[in-house]
């Protein structure tokens, strides 16, 4: 009996052990589970909401100085800018800033334009926007000075009087810059640099003393023959190579200036 029972108790622990381990089932759920949230965040991410993509778009235009498109809101509507990126109102960003100040550089060229084209002298000129701010180019050497001169031609006085003229309704700073070719001068100058300083001189002289703008918006340089436009040795290169550029000064901040060549780009491609 005693050996009955022990072996009947055995039997009945060996069955006990016999059943099946359900654990995995619960790492199984968990994996399922996990699985499953992934799935639904793919999903979540794949799918682009055209109302926030149109209000992305569209604030983003804002920011730039551009019309909105059709069907959205602006974005920027709501976001704390950091005070330094405020104008004196509290409202614009730096793109925004940016934007106003090539439309205002933009206007300014179109206003000399205009008035050139008044007396058949818009090709007397061309014109460059950048992060320095609007140089007007005096295309022709021949067309402001002699050969080997600094004295302004009749025309010259035509022609700077005009842009003097909207100059004078500024109040940026003006860089008259002198640059002549690589080859040597011959008297009355001694070097490159004394005939790009004689050119530079007289143009802000006549702006100054003809046309009556403040002294202290004007400085004259110049640069010798060390920043060439033209490479060759035609006279086409030669005369693009000595020229006088009056660049009006930005009057934005550095952190803006920088965004006006990218700002111009863009609108060339558009």
């Amino acid at each position: 009996m005693t050996s009955a029972r022990r072996a009947g108790g055995r039997g009945h622990e060996d069955a006990g052990h016999d059943e099946p381990d359900e654990r995995w089932a619960v790492s199984y759920a968990d994996m399922v589970t996990v699985l499953m949230c992934l799935f639904i965040v793919l999903y979540a991410v794949s799918v682009v909401d055209e109302t926030k993509y149109d209000q992305l778009k569209n604030g983003l235009a804002a920011a730039f100085g551009q019309s909105q498109v059709e069907g959205g809101g602006d974005l920027t509507e709501g976001l704390v800018i950091p005070p330094e990126l405020l104008d004196d109102n509290g409202v614009r960003d730096v793109a925004t800033r940016a934007a106003q100040e090539l439309d205002g550089l933009e206007k300014m060229r179109q206003q000399i334009t205009d008035a050139l084209a008044s007396q058949g002298l818009q090709d007397t000129v061309d014109f460059v926007i950048d992060e320095r701010g609007l140089k007007i180019g005096l295309v022709g050497a021949e067309t402001f000075f002699a050969d080997n001169r600094a004295d302004l031609s009749e025309k010259a006085d035509r022609v700077l009087a005009l842009i003097a003229d909207v100059l004078a309704a500024t109040d940026n700073q003006i860089s008259i810059e002198g640059h002549a070719d690589h080859r040597a001068a011959v008297p009355p100058f001694e070097s490159n640099w004394e005939l790009s300083s004689g050119r530079s001189t007289k143009v802000a002289r006549f702006l100054v003393e003809q046309k009556s703008i403040a002294g202290t918006r004007v400085q004259a340089v110049a640069f010798s023959d060390q920043r060439p436009i033209a490479a060759g040795d035609s006279a086409e290169d030669l005369a693009a190579n000595r020229r006088v550029d009056i660049v009006v000064l930005s009057t934005a901040d550095e952190q803006v200036r920088s965004l006006i060549p990218g700002l111009v780009q863009a609108a060339a491609q558009s």
